[in-house]
């Protein structure tokens, strides 16, 4: 019984593992959206509020 709940929890574990694997659309848009510097997102075209090059 036990091995039954041990193993159902590793298949259980390896699907998460998959599906956190994938990459959704827009992801590399929302990563480049961030500030290099201070990491904080930025809203709309102008500098980041840090006041650095980012």
């Amino acid at each position: 019984m036990i091995l039954k709940v041990v193993v159902l929890f590793l298949i259980g574990m390896g699907v998460l593992a998959m599906f956190g694997k994938l990459s959704f659309p827009g992801q590399k848009r929302l990563s480049s959206a961030k500030c290099p510097s201070c990491g904080r997102y930025r809203i709309g075209r102008g500098p980041c509020a840090c006041g650095r090059k980012g």
